[in-house]
């Protein structure tokens, strides 16, 4: 790599200015918002799904509607250390993310050769096959009752959680910021070059002489390592897991999550997430019986508009830039 490509990448992964103001202002968040810490905390959670998606599906180019599979994993490993291990979180949270890594680690061979359509078919399976292992060992995982009686103890044996969610969404926030920063590192990096190398032309990058195997396992497991981050954060912030973490439902929601949000962008899957939870918990007061009517008709006029034209309109009329 040359000099020019080395300074390139160094200022790429410099903050820009208004990051650490973002940051601080979702941490002030909580605090400033009491009332809707627990959205908050939820929010932080689907925003890191959406970031470890972001990883194969944007950066990669690989399809995934199973990625709901390492998600649940995460969220029962963390469940069933602090049940019957210890309670602590951080403890817990390393297990989940443990447990999720070994999954993807497996997983990630599943996803080395076919079409995308097979990929695709692949990764389903694989959601399925866990939802249906969680189902039939109720006698660890509760089945359809859902694992209940997890106690968390509390954050860096301080911080209690608290009914309002504040601690929740602060643990949720810093686990989301790290990750963020990880992520950004792994992208910026010549690794990441390497993953946009193989999403333009696998065979390309190939024929250059990228070990593009072993590059899809590494960036595979890597998701699933922070999918089942946010997961282990979903049941040590709610004290409850159920079969509801290996639904299908997770998988497409973080998809939609990623459509609105952008994918390529690891900022996509903040923006998503925070759009389409606002979205849900709004339109639900309205309508509680046609909400996801609405988001699908968003989902729809975003598509066949474009998302450039919906934040700038002026986009409409020749492209002008602000």
């Amino acid at each position: 790599m040359d000099a020019s490509s080395t300074n390139v990448l160094l200022r790429s992964r410099r903050m820009r200015p208004w990051e650490p103001v973002l940051w601080l202002l979702a941490f002030a968040a909580p605090l400033a918002l009491p009332g809707h810490a627990l959205i908050i905390n939820e929010i932080a959670i689907v925003a890191l799904f959406a970031l470890s998606l972001d990883l194969i599906l944007g950066y990669t180019g690989i399809v995934s509607l199973g990625h709901a599979a390492f998600f649940g994993m995460g969220g029962y490993a963390a469940a069933l250390f602090a049940k019957h291990v210890m309670p602590d979180p951080m403890v817990g949270l390393v297990v989940g993310i443990a447990a999720s890594t070994v999954l993807g680690a497996a997983a990630s061979f599943t996803v080395m050769r076919g079409t995308d359509l097979t990929r695709l078919m692949v990764t389903l399976g694989v959601g399925l096959i866990m939802l249906e292992l969680a189902n039939k060992l109720d006698w660890l995982t509760g089945g359809a009752d859902g694992l209940q009686g997890v106690v968390m103890g509390p954050v860096l044996g301080q911080f209690e959680f608290d009914l309002f969610g504040r601690t929740a969404a602060w643990y949720s926030l810093s686990v989301l910021l790290v990750c963020f920063l990880l992520a950004r590192r792994v992208v910026q990096s010549p690794f990441g070059a390497t993953l946009k190398a193989i999403r333009d032309n696998r065979l390309r990058a190939m024929a250059i002489g990228i070990p593009v195997t072993a590059k899809l396992a590494q960036v595979y497991t890597l998701a699933a390592a922070l999918a089942g981050a946010a997961g282990a954060l979903l049941t040590q912030t709610t004290g409850f897991a159920s079969l509801d973490l290996f639904e299908f439902h997770r998988s497409a929601d973080v998809m939609l999550i990623l459509v609105i949000g952008g994918v390529g962008w690891l900022y996509g899957g903040v923006v998503g997430a925070i759009g389409f939870k606002l979205l849900q918990d709004l339109i639900s007061a309205v309508t509680p019986q046609y909400w996801t009517f609405w988001i699908g008709l968003f989902l729809v006029v975003l598509v066949l508009v474009g998302r450039e034209r919906l934040i700038r309109p002026w986009a409409w009329f020749g492209g002008r830039k602000a």
